[in-house]
C-alpha cells in the first residue's frame, strides 16, 4: 500500500494536489473548535425505607442506656444591687473594599491575524512548480526578474539558492519550492523560476515561476489559521483562488533564524 501511495506521489501534478490538499486541510483543522465533553449527571443516592428506618432506631434505643439525669444544686441567692463589669466598645478598622474592575471586552480578531488583515487588502498570485501562494500587495517590496544566474553559496542547504547583486544590497533568494514543499518538490522545478519576490524590506526574495494578476480580498473570504504550530508562515487559505496566504513578516523571521542556525556565509 505504501509502495502504492508513493507511486502516486511520483508525478509533478500529483505531488502539487496532494501538498495543496495538505495546505487546505491544515487551515481548516486548526479552525475547528472542539465541543465540550457532556458532564454526566451524579446518580441519585438509594433512600432506604420508612420501616427500614424505623427498625434502625428502635435497634439503638434498646442498646443504648437512658441517660441519668443528676439534679443541679440550687442557685444562690442573688443580692440586690449587682455590679456590672464596664464593656469597653471596640470599632471595628474600616476596610476599604476594592472596586471590581469592568472587564475588558475580548477582541474578536484572532490573536494570529496579521494587523493587514482586518480590512480588505489587495493580494498578488504567484506561482512555485504549479502550487499558488499569495502575498498581500501593502508587504511586497519589489519584483524582480531572473536576467543573471544567482550566485550559489557552498554548503548552503538545498532551500537556498544564494545571492543575487543589486545596486543597492545583495538580495537572498529562496528555492521556495524547497522551502515549503520539502520532499514532495517535483524535478526540475528550480529551472522554470523566472523572478523573485522580495518580502517587505529585508534581504530575502522568493523566487518563483510566474506572477499572476492581483486583487482585492476581503477577511470573510480568507480562511484564516488559529494555531501556527505547524507551518507557521500559512496565515490561511483563499478556498475560491484555491491559494495559500503566506504572513510575509513570519515567513522573513524564519529565513533569518534558518540563516543563524545554518551559519550561513552571506555576505
Amino acid at each position: 500500500m505504501a509502495d502504492k501511495k508513493m507511486a502516486q506521489l511520483a508525478t509533478p501534478d500529483a505531488a502539487i494536489a496532494s501538498y495543496l490538499d495538505e495546505l487546505l486541510h491544515t487551515a481548516t483543522s486548526s479552525a475547528q473548535v472542539q465541543e465540550p465533553e457532556k458532564v454526566q449527571p451524579a446518580p441519585e443516592p438509594k433512600t432506604e425505607t420508612i420501616a427500614r428506618v424505623r427498625e434502625k432506631t428502635a435497634e439503638i434505643v434498646k442498646r443504648e442506656p437512658a441517660p441519668v439525669i443528676e439534679k443541679a444544686p440550687p442557685a444562690p441567692p442573688v443580692s440586690a444591687e449587682v455590679v456590672l463589669p464596664q464593656v469597653q466598645e471596640v470599632r471595628q478598622p474600616e476596610v476599604a473594599v476594592a472596586t471590581t474592575p469592568e472587564p475588558v471586552p475580548a477582541s474578536t480578531e484572532p490573536p494570529t491575524r496579521p494587523e493587514w488583515s482586518h480590512g480588505p487588502f489587495e493580494c498578488l498570485i504567484f506561482t512555485v512548480a504549479g502550487l499558488q501562494l499569495a502575498v498581500p500587495l501593502v508587504l511586497l517590496g519589489a519584483i524582480h526578474r531572473i536576467e543573471e544566474e544567482i550566485r550559489p553559496i557552498p554548503g548552503s542547504p538545498r532551500w537556498y539558492m544564494g545571492i543575487r547583486p543589486d545596486r543597492d544590497h545583495n538580495l537572498r533568494v529562496v528555492d521556495t519550492a524547497e522551502w515549503i514543499m520539502a520532499g514532495r518538490v517535483p524535478a526540475g522545478a528550480r529551472d522554470n523560476y523566472r523572478f523573485v519576490i522580495r518580502l517587505d524590506d529585508s534581504d530575502w526574495g522568493l523566487a518563483c515561476d510566474d506572477v499572476a494578476q492581483s486583487f482585492t480580498l476581503k477577511p470573510d473570504e480568507v480562511r484564516w489559521r488559529t494555531a501556527r504550530s505547524k507551518r507557521p508562515w500559512l496565515a490561511g487559505t483563499v478556498i475560491d483562488h484555491m491559494c495559500a496566504l503566506i504572513d510575509v513578516r513570519t515567513m522573513a523571521h524564519l529565513l533569518v533564524r534558518a540563516e543563524r542556525e545554518h551559519h550561513l556565509d552571506l555576505s
